[in-house]
């Protein structure tokens, strides 16, 4: 509609003017081109703004690096927006999918000389943020994401660990988006969530103590048994020492020469005889005796098996009824062909910092036409809808439509018939040609970069602290164990597509020592 106005009124200034008038206007377009096309190079100043209505707990944080923006979006719709500063040419911030994983009201950098991050929301280990910071109206920072200091400030209490930052490198919205292909949650199945939670919750009480006793009863067998090996060959060696003592005698008595050497043979024979025989009878004795202290040990042993293995099954149905009722995350990653599941369990990471999310679901997936690329696109579930969930959409890459990156997953059912019926609004299913990013960890949402486009920010940064095996009763941080992150911390995107010549990812020469803040 501009360049139709600006045409109408050039045609206007012709038959007003006439021919010199024309050459004036053209000599002062000419003039003010180069002006106009330094202006152009520049990004749109955004404007703070909040939405004319009451708003709701953000979903998701939209950051376009092309507009030097973000904007904050609840179930219905944006609430909040404001200018940022995202990485400047060699340290750009990476575009990608994230989530808030740690947030720090008065961060102090331990990378940059302790300069100052107020109101600091982590979604990287390895460094990248939303923060409080200055604005010179151009991207300025070292790859984190700066907003005006009072936004930031009013922004940190309306925000939770695990809502979603996307990192677009162009414009981009949610728009409303329907597939058979997204959660359809059972009504019934969210009704009986939590007391289904209890109920688990109540066995896997049982089973933990039932291990524990089974566990001391097989400890108290063990220890009454541990002194049975030692004793029983202290008796072997008496009884094998009297039978040599007895093989003597007997050869004392074939070879006495006189009726005085036989007698004292004999008198010896008998008393080497007799001890043979009453060591033979302390190693039957003890032998009968030590039997049933085995078989109780083994019986132990086995019961106390059993019963950890109940424990273990009790646990986790218990922490699957547990994470029933929180949203869901879906990542599916063309690259490696697999599917992810993340959920947080709210519990605090035991080595410091954020908080863990459950990563016991990864299994391989269908994807037709795997060669060819498909997109990164952010399926949402943004409220409520009847009986269903009301979802958007967000796609930040070039590739297929959100429709037909859908329509080309085969989706383990039993992985759908797992998850799908308790399905929350703020649940996500995301696709992306990209492998999940070597940042994500027990200690994260999951996180993803486009290799196609620059990541200096986040290259130069250190890597995040890798997964570690921890001990854990309910998988939340107990006594049991729980494995915490992926198989392979430092594995390599497969496919990375090419940016001039480079490939564009986080490649770590070699795994670091944990550490809790690089930045």
């Amino acid at each position: 509609m501009k360049d139709l106005m600006t045409t109408a009124q050039s045609n206007r200034a012709v038959r007003r003017w006439g021919a010199p008038g024309v050459v004036m206007f053209a000599l002062a377009l000419a003039l003010a081109a180069p002006g106009q096309a330094l202006a152009a190079k520049q990004p749109r100043q955004t404007v703070e703004a909040v939405a004319p209505r009451e708003a709701g707990e953000p979903i998701m944080a939209i950051v376009s690096i092309k507009s030097q923006q973000v904007t904050f979006y609840d179930s219905e719709g944006w609430i909040l927006r404001a200018p940022v500063s995202t990485g400047t040419t060699g340290r750009e911030t990476p575009a990608g999918v994230f989530a808030v994983i740690e947030k720090d009201r008065d961060h102090h950098s331990t990378m940059y000389d302790d300069a100052w991050m107020p109101n600091m929301q982590r979604i990287t280990w390895n460094g990248i943020a939303l923060h409080g910071g200055p604005l010179p109206g151009y991207a300025a920072s070292h790859g984190c994401v700066r907003m005006p200091f009072d936004f930031a400030e009013r922004l940190f209490d309306k925000t939770n660990i695990g809502m979603r930052v996307i990192i677009s490198p162009n414009d981009a919205a949610p728009v409303d988006f329907s597939h058979p292909s997204l959660f359809v949650p059972s009504k019934e199945a969210i009704a009986a969530a939590p007391a289904r939670a209890d109920k688990l919750l109540v066995e896997e009480e049982e089973a933990v103590r039932a291990a524990d006793e089974a566990k001391k009863a097989a400890s108290a067998a063990a220890k009454e048994a541990q002194s049975l090996p030692a004793m029983l060959r202290k008796l072997e060696q008496q009884k094998a020492r009297a039978d040599a003592e007895n093989a003597y005698a007997d050869k004392l008595v074939a070879n006495a020469k006189n009726d005085q050497a036989r007698a004292k043979a004999d008198e010896l024979k008998q008393k080497a005889a007799a001890k043979a025989a009453d060591a033979a009878t302390q190693l039957d004795a003890a032998k009968a005796a030590a039997q049933p202290k085995r078989d109780a040990v083994a019986a132990t042993k086995e019961a106390a098996k059993v019963a950890a293995a109940k424990k273990v099954e009790a646990v986790k149905a218990a922490t699957d009824a547990k994470l029933a009722m929180e949203p869901v995350s879906v990542y599916i990653s063309r690259a490696t062909q697999k599917l992810y599941v993340r959920r947080n369990t709210h519990k605090p990471a035991p080595d410091g910092g954020g908080e863990v999310f459950d990563t016991s679901i990864e299994v391989p997936v269908t994807i037709r036409n795997p060669d060819q690329p498909i997109g990164t696109h952010i399926f949402t579930a943004m409220a409520k809808s009847g009986a269903g969930l009301r979802w958007s959409v967000v796609s930040i890459d070039e590739g297929d439509d959100a429709k037909d990156a859908l329509d080309r997953i085969t989706i383990p059912q039993d992985v759908w018939d797992r998850i799908a019926p308790t399905a929350l609004p703020r649940s996500s299913i995301i696709i992306s040609d990209e492998p999940l990013s070597a940042e994500t960890n027990y200690r994260t949402e999951f996180v993803a970069v486009l290799s196609n486009h620059p990541q200096g920010g986040f290259i130069t940064r250190k890597p995040t602290a890798p997964p570690v095996e921890m001990a854990s009763d309910d998988g939340w941080g107990g006594n049991g164990f729980f494995f915490f992150g992926q198989r392979d911390p430092y594995a390599q995107p497969v496919n990375p597509r090419r940016r001039a010549g480079q490939y564009q990812y986080y490649q770590p020469a070699q795994p670091m020592p944990m550490q809790r803040s690089f930045w």
